[in-house]
């Protein structure tokens, strides 16, 4: 029997979680206090709220289901219209599981800051009991992000090496540098986040398998957006000289390759379809519209690089390079 909660409309799925019924703004603490709660009455578990055997879930490959929705700026391309509609199913699924791929080893990255950020924090920190409810929730996560890649058939393999080979220090950011770990976080959160509320809140038809998973995906992260972005309010304004310029300079970069990573199709699936080069530039590197969507997607985290201070003259040059400033200035 399908025990599942059952799907909520687009409209109602929360935005980052903020108090209700009271004027007063709350105390950093109380906001922890508050996310920790959510996270206990309000959470998802892979298996028990996901019906993967119901037959209106079974992933078949060539659904027209899963093509690329209408903005898409590859499936804009005379390229990609000239695919038999199978292929084109293909491809949005192969891009879809790419990217829960990635979701999966972001987010073990994510886990091991999250836990050596953990080991830095005294007896009775309330950020302590929060960081342990996102480490289980982003298990969950991946939990469900992989049981669908393996429904997919394809055999992924997310990150290129030279990127896995980053990730321990990163993770050792948690504990070192926690400033600059949850600018990663948010690196990665924010663009699939902004990804999936697009896709929930449009009229394409979705498959309910990927469409449940989105829902789910975005009803927890908008507590870990939360907790991520009030730290950083939080302890940025404290760092000393050194490591605010430190943080200024790594957070476009940072910025940068993440959305990158999350927002353009991997080398696998380019040689796979055998995409030509000519159709990526159209698609991506060159294309003025796939560049709004990526500032679009950062909106929020460059929202809140300007008001922290991270905007600075000398870190300008970088937003600039990797097209991500769009109208911003130094503070």
């Amino acid at each position: 029997m399908n025990t599942a909660l059952p799907l909520e409309p687009a409209a109602s799925l929360p935005d980052e979680e903020r108090p209700r019924g009271t004027r007063r703004l709350e105390t950093y603490p109380e906001l922890l206090q508050r996310l920790s709660h959510q996270s206990v009455v309000k959470h998802f578990d892979a298996y028990g709220d996901i019906p993967w055997d119901d037959p209106e879930y079974r992933v078949e490959p060539e659904d027209p289901r899963w093509d690329l929705s209408v903005d898409d700026t590859l499936r804009a391309t005379t390229w990609f219209r000239a695919q038999p509609a199978g292929v084109r199913a293909r491809i949005g699924l192969h891009m879809i599981a790419t990217s829960m791929k990635v979701g999966v080893q972001f987010e073990n990255v994510l886990k091991r800051g999250l836990l050596e950020f953990a080991q830095t924090l005294p007896n009775g920190s309330p950020e302590f009991r929060y960081a342990y409810h996102e480490v289980i929730e982003e298990a969950q996560h991946s939990l469900m992000f992989q049981e669908f890649v393996n429904r997919t058939g394809f055999d992924i393999p997310g990150l290129r090496w030279w990127e896995r080979l980053t990730t321990r220090w990163v993770v050792s950011c948690g504990r070192r540098f926690p400033a600059l770990f949850f600018i990663f976080v948010l690196g990665g959160e924010d663009p699939i986040d902004y990804v999936q509320r697009t896709a929930l809140s449009s009229d394409t038809p979705r498959h309910p398998l990927l469409k449940r998973i989105m829902q789910i995906h975005v009803t927890e992260e908008a507590r870990h957006l939360c907790f991520a972005r009030q730290y950083l309010k939080e302890r940025v304004p404290r760092l000393g000289r050194i490591g605010k310029a430190a943080l200024a300079v790594a957070a476009p970069v940072v910025l940068g390759q993440m959305a990158k990573i999350m927002m353009q199709p991997s080398g696998q699936i380019i040689r796979t379809y055998g995409i030509p080069k000519a159709v990526v530039a159209e698609a991506y590197t060159r294309n003025p519209q796939h560049r709004a969507e990526t500032i679009a997607a950062l909106r929020k985290v460059r929202a809140l690089c300007q008001e922290i201070g991270l905007i600075t003259p000398a870190s300008v040059p970088l937003w600039s390079a990797f097209g991500l400033l769009n109208g911003y200035s130094a503070s």
